[in-house]
């Protein structure tokens, strides 16, 4: 029957399965987000990839807790969802909140803060030369992409590729996070209420 016992455990184990998907995603966005940005470092983008991995073992302790209906596990595990919930609201409403000003500013300090083989990397990455200004010719033929030689030197800066980097890892983190947080606040909700039913296929005076 729609909303008893049988169908809200189906449904917290099925949520439960989906969360291991949901860790896979959110490690795959943070790390590709990190990794393409290459100069910066942000500290909100890691918390992304810290939370997709302790979502993937918080799924596992679901999926053992509903399965057996049990009360201790399934009430640690709606508090540490919720807690879960509430920290990546807040990350993914502060990558979203990160204005055109601050990231430009969050790239600037990077690439000063870069030592010159993480910039090299980052040069080769994105097919560019300089972070404001285009420096000599024969600074740039590490470059082989862009200026495999003297005479066929044509590199732009960096700026504009590592700004544009980071404002789509800031959105693309942000707005998985945003929805994807909204699902484990799904999983308190039914969490919640599968403690509160009654096992048909136990003992009628129990109440597990």
């Amino acid at each position: 029957m729609c909303g008893g016992f049988t169908f809200t455990k189906n449904s917290l184990m099925a949520l439960n399965m989906l969360y291991t998907l949901v860790s896979c995603i959110l490690i795959g966005i943070g790390t590709y987000a990190r990794v393409s940005s290459i100069v910066t470092s942000i500290n909100f983008i890691e918390v992304f990839i810290g939370c997709g991995i302790f979502l993937a073992f918080l799924s596992l302790m679901g999926l053992w807790g509903a399965a057996k209906h049990h009360q201790v596990v399934l009430f640690f595990y709606m508090c540490i969802l919720f807690f879960l919930f509430i920290i990546q609201f807040a990350v993914a409403c502060a990558c979203l909140a990160v204005t055109d000003k601050q990231r430009v500013m969050l790239a600037t300090k990077g690439w000063h803060e870069s030592d010159n083989n993480t910039r090299y990397t980052a040069e080769n990455y994105f097919d560019c030369c300089g972070f404001i200004s285009s420096p000599s010719v024969n600074e740039c033929l590490h470059v082989t992409t862009c200026c495999p030689s003297e005479d066929s030197c044509t590199c732009s800066v960096c700026r504009p590729k590592i700004v544009k980097a980071l404002s789509w890892g800031l959105d693309v983190s942000g707005g998985a996070g945003m929805f994807f947080s909204f699902t484990e606040f799904l999983g308190v909700w039914l969490t919640i209420r599968y403690r509160n039913q009654k096992n048909p296929r136990a003992n009628p005076s129990a109440f597990l």
